[in-house]
């Protein structure tokens, strides 16, 4: 259920963001979804990668500094309130979210959402007992002609 991001941590300098992504790109490697945010000095460049160890050792070898963490891919209700179900969901065993964002592509005409959250496994046994779908990697990576 647990997914693995890879996180980069950028220089706010032109041409570092080229640099990582064409590196991925050298290496034959395809990132499934993405998020970039910035403070003044550095951004984090977080990613859902299937191939994360290999991608997590060619950025390195590159010099990059990187992270990995665990998330979740949730399916959330497309529709009014489906966001603030999880939400509070998750808020109610004390779980916090400490970043979230938007995968582009619907599973079973829901949103998919992925969420760091600060005590992953309480966030699964809390969605899980109310019936949240989460997607497991192989679902979220299998080929469409699978």
């Amino acid at each position: 259920m647990k997914l693995k991001q890879v996180s980069v941590f950028l220089e706010n300098k032109t041409g570092r963001l080229s640099s990582v992504i064409r590196t991925l790109a050298d290496a034959g490697i395809n990132i499934t979804t993405l998020t970039l945010a910035d403070t003044q000095q550095f951004g984090i460049l977080r990613m859902i990668i299937n191939d994360w160890e290999k991608a997590k050792r060619v950025l390195e070898e590159a010099g990059a500094v990187v992270k990995v963490t665990d998330v979740l891919a949730l399916e959330v209700e497309d529709r009014p309130g489906g966001l603030a179900e999880i939400l509070d969901i998750v808020h109610s065993v004390g779980v916090g979210v400490e970043y979230m964002y938007a995968f582009t592509v619907k599973a079973n005409e829901h949103a998919v959402l992925i969420f760091r959250f600060d005590d992953v496994d309480k966030a699964i046994e809390a969605l899980c007992t109310n019936g949240v779908h989460l997607i497991s990697p192989a679902q979220l990576f299998q080929s469409p002609c699978s």
